[in-house]
């Protein structure tokens, strides 16, 4: 994430499934100084064995992961851009066709809570309903996929499209696609998005 501009420190966090298990990375532990073993497994309970705590925000991973099937990875981050409209509480609507990468019109700004509490994880299960990733007041994004690789990419793609509605605010006021221009991107994103090389 660091090498990807959407993180800093040891902030952010990144989860994947793992049979009926998911694994986490630690808390407090930099990026630059994690290994495999560090990486923590952790019960859909909540428990775990491994020496290492799990994230702070290993609740609202879990319960993402726990509610959401078609959910394999999670990442979060604080990236700038995303950062920024979080802390205005502002939602991004359909300034540009890769809205569709969030899995509808908009990408929800949930609620404030604070960080690695069952609030939050609620508030992350609400603005992600129907979505795909999402804003935390307040906070930073989440962005899922079915794919620890389709996480990071949507991760990345939405802070740029935070960074490019910015830009635009600035310019001066954004356009925004219609319901029926959104409708069809979404069909497009069925097909859209990074596959393994053929072969």
């Amino acid at each position: 994430m660091s090498a990807l501009g959407l993180n800093q420190g040891t902030a952010g966090n990144v989860s994947a499934r793992w049979g009926d298990r998911l694994l986490i990375t630690p808390s407090g532990l930099p990026y630059g100084q994690m290994e495999a073993a560090d990486i923590v497994d952790l019960g859909f309970d909540g428990r775990t064995d491994h020496p290492l705590a799990p994230s702070s925000e290993w609740r609202f991973h879990r319960d993402i992961l726990r509610e959401r099937p078609d959910v394999e990875a999670v990442v979060h981050a604080h990236p700038t851009y995303c950062t920024a409209f979080a802390m205005c509480r502002r939602e991004i609507p359909a300034a540009h066709y890769m809205i569709a990468a969030a899995g509808g019109p908009t990408v929800r700004c949930g609620d404030y809570a604070l960080f690695g509490t069952e609030a939050l994880s609620r508030h992350a299960l609400a603005a992600l309903e129907g979505r795909t990733c999402c804003l935390l007041a307040n906070h930073g994004m989440i962005a899922t996929g079915p794919s620890l690789d389709r996480a990071l990419w949507l991760a990345v793609e939405l802070e740029t499209l935070c960074r490019q509605y910015a830009v635009a605010l600035q310019v001066g006021t954004p356009v925004i696609l219609s319901d029926a221009e959104v409708a069809e991107a979404l069909e497009r994103f069925k097909s859209y998005g990074p596959r393994p090389k053929p072969g």
